[in-house]
């Protein structure tokens, strides 16, 4: 098979394509030491440390979004972290870091007068910013509006164990198709929205979106700020809550039903010694459980992340719940209810561009069709993550065989396990994002990205170093 890597200039990133147009075979042309599917919060991270302890090899990201952008279409105005700012790229790795949130503040001129705020926790629109400063860093290693939809392993010789990958990516604008070989990959393209199956033929249109496009459509699609609207959410998280806050906001004579399955909202807890889960070093004592006790631990601490809304803002609901009951004790006229005890299973459209729900009581087992008609349905519904249902999906039968029931193995150092003799030990596929079955909690969270880069780097470089020991002997 002939190569199809050749120099061109990718818009929305300075890093060149490989000239290698006339090479035969694409397990003897590798480009890349290191490409990394998604540029988000995990992959800049890895790009700070990688930058930081000066690594020569040949980098490339890829990006589907058109700039770098953390959860763009939740950036509600006023929302703050539920972190603390020192858990942000680099401070955990190296407090002396250019990239800390910090240094930040103090290049933007911010510092002092942030300082006067005494708090941790800063806006989700400043935290994006800070990330944006620091991905400015690395214009020459990233390629945006670039979707990779495949990762394969490649034979040097048929029947011998592949010593490289072949990644295909798509130009988003044009919808091109090219290939990149390299030998480590890391895979850290985020979630996909987690879309009820009751949805899925309706998701897209007019009618139902979910929470991550928010901003990106609710005010393009609803112009008039004084329009009786009525808005679901379902989901009974601290997205489901802080969307029907925006809703209010912009829109003071709408309704707004949110839905939850559950009994009633929760408080997340954010207590210190639970908050323990989120440290670094938790990351070990999870992964040395058996998977019973890993499943255990995670169904423990799934208060921490779940499902689950801060606990001043469930106060200030539940205050204007009871305000709407003091003025008028019809539910049917109040801007705000909360729907309990009710799973969606599915639609209805009726009229131009609205619909009604199918609802089952969670206790009960009931079904009923609400009597409200709905302009948009917001799916705060979460996000699923497994790359083997798309980009990872052509290495499945070269994986390792599970006998725990896991879909996949994983060191502790995030590299992915292939079967004996399948793939070479100086390539690699590492997993970031899509691993909390056996990392824990903090897989898919800020928490621990500054020390888990510095941990994938090093798995990297041990890898690097075998291939360069090896070819001494």
């Amino acid at each position: 098979m002939e190569s199809v890597l050749k120099t061109t200039t990718v818009q929305g990133g300075s890093n060149p394509l490989p000239e290698d147009s006339k090479s035969k075979g694409l397990g003897s042309s590798s480009k890349y030491d290191i490409v990394c599917a998604g540029f988000g919060a995990a992959a800049l991270s890895i790009a700070i440390a990688m930058r930081e302890r000066g690594y020569k090899g040949r980098v490339l990201f890829l990006e589907r979004q058109a700039e770098f952008g953390w959860h763009t279409g939740m950036l509600l105005p006023g929302t703050k972290m539920q972190i603390s700012y020192l858990k942000d790229l680099a401070t955990m790795r190296d407090p002396r870091s250019h990239f800390t949130f910090l240094n930040y503040l103090h290049t933007k001129g911010r510092l002092v007068h942030f300082t006067n705020l005494s708090t941790h926790t800063p806006f989700r629109e400043e935290f994006n910013d800070y990330m944006k400063w620091c991905a400015s860093h690395f214009n020459d290693l990233v390629q945006y509006n670039q979707e990779v939809v495949s990762i394969s392993a490649v034979e040097s010789r048929a029947g011998w164990a592949a010593e490289s990958f072949k990644v295909v990516a798509r130009d988003v604008k044009s919808g091109e198709l090219r290939e990149l070989v390299t030998k480590h990959v890391i895979v850290a393209n985020g979630g996909e929205a987690a879309i009820p199956h009751g949805f899925m033929q309706h998701y897209g249109r007019n009618t139902v979106i979910h929470s991550s496009t928010y901003l990106k459509v609710v005010p393009q699609q609803f112009k008039q700020p004084t329009s009786r609207y009525r808005f679901a959410v379902v989901g009974g998280g601290q997205s489901a809550v802080e969307i029907s806050e925006d809703i209010a906001s912009r829109y003071p004579n709408a309704q707004v039903d949110i839905i939850t399955k559950s009994s009633a909202l929760h408080p997340s807890d954010d207590s210190p010694f639970v908050n323990e889960i989120f440290d670094p070093s938790s990351v070990d004592s999870f992964y040395a459980l058996n998977r019973s006790a890993r499943e255990k631990q995670l169904c423990d601490n799934k208060a921490t992340n779940y499902g689950v809304v801060r606990l001043p803002l469930i106060e200030s609901i539940y205050e204007k719940l009871y305000r709407q009951k003091l003025l008028d004790p019809n539910p049917s006229n109040w801007p705000l209810r909360v729907i309990a005890e009710r799973e969606v299973r599915g639609l209805q459209e009726v009229g131009k561009n609205q619909v009604t729900l199918e609802l089952k009581h969670s206790r009960t087992g009931e079904t009923e069709v609400t009597s409200e008609k709905y302009d948009l349905v917001i799916l705060a519904t979460g996000y699923k993550r497994n790359p083997f249902l798309n980009v990872l999906k052509p290495l499945q039968s070269v994986l390792e065989t599970q006998s725990s029931g896991e879909q996949f193995g994983v060191d502790r150092n995030y590299r992915l396990r292939f079967a004996e003799g399948k793939v070479g030990r100086d390539a690699g596929v590492w997993l970031q994002g899509c691993c909390e079955s056996s990392h824990g909690l903090s897989d898919s969270l800020l928490s621990i990205l500054a020390t888990r880069s510095a941990e994938l780097l090093d798995s990297i470089s041990s890898s690097s170093k075998f291939a360069q020991d090896y070819a001494r002997l």
